[in-house]
């Protein structure tokens, strides 16, 4: 299977990740991804699209989030950019310590590394890419 390209953008507004979970879903079955990764992936998506729209554009509905598609005969990968300034990688606490193991926030990324084969993320001067990678 050569590989295929989907772009989606929309405006920061949380009210339209549904919209975004149905266009990855719709993609993730139509490339046959195997049905027990289908979770893995909604749930990660859900997770990076939404940390896109709330913590990267801080829901400024002026910004916006594309998403980026490839998928070829192996894989599936994901690239969410919003137009944030990004973060510290290495300041964000590990949630399997005892002392942040209470913590409300911190565990997304974590989860997001257990369900998938790859998560990177690439800080430009126009916005913060998570990357999402995930075997066929």
């Amino acid at each position: 299977m050569p590989e295929n390209v989907y772009v989606k953008e929309i405006p920061s507004d949380p009210d339209l990740l549904p919209q975004l979970e149905d266009f990855i879903m719709g993609l993730a079955i139509k490339s046959h991804l195997r049905e027990d990764k289908l979770n893995s992936l909604a749930l990660s998506f859900s997770e990076a699209a939404s940390n896109s729209i709330v913590h990267g554009n801080k829901l400024d509905k002026n910004k916006k989030v594309k998403i980026t598609v490839h998928v070829d005969e192996k894989s599936m990968i994901v690239t969410i950019k919003d137009e944030g300034k990004g973060f510290n990688i290495k300041a964000v606490p590990d949630p399997t310590r005892p002392e942040n193991i209470l913590k409300d926030s911190g565990r997304g990324i974590h989860i997001m590394r257990s369900f998938l084969d790859d998560l990177r993320y690439n800080f430009t001067p126009t916005g913060t890419e998570t990357i999402l990678e995930i075997s066929l």
